[in-house]
Parts: structure tokens; sequence; C-alpha cells
């Protein structure tokens, strides 16, 4: 199926979920061990907790965010 991920179309396995996608976009993103990773479906933040649980469907907008540290006030 197609998503939507980070603003570019990607092609990934029908009945993903969450938390498999955040494993396979790890490498890719460089999000390191996926700590620290926010992510939101069309929007929506999805908690840690469902990402076992939560499927991503056809056609969704994923957005995967890591947190960063560093930098100057």
């Amino acid at each position: 199926m197609r998503v939507l991920l980070n603003g570019e179309p990607r092609e990934v396995p029908d009945a993903l979920t969450v938390a498999e996608l955040v494993e396979r976009a790890a490498p890719d993103l460089r999000l390191g061990n996926g700590r620290g990773v926010a992510v939101a479906l069309d929007s929506e933040v999805v908690p840690r907790s469902n990402w076992e649980r939560t499927k991503i469907s056809e056609g969704q907008r994923v957005e995967l965010l890591a947190a960063m540290q560093g930098g100057a006030f």
C-alpha cells in the first residue's frame, strides 16, 4: 500500500503497524533505535503504548519525528 511518510510517497506492506513502520524506517530516517521518536497519523499523535496495535491504512499521512538535543538559546 502507499502512504505519505514525512511528506514523501512510500510503498509499505499491507496491515503494517506503527511499531513495524518505525522499525523499518529508522535506518532510512536516522532514527536510531526508535527511542525519542514521536509518530502522528493524519496529524494525530499516536501514543507509544498504541504503536503495536495501531494499523496504518492506505493513503495515510505518517510523520515520524525524532527528539533532538543541543543548541544555544
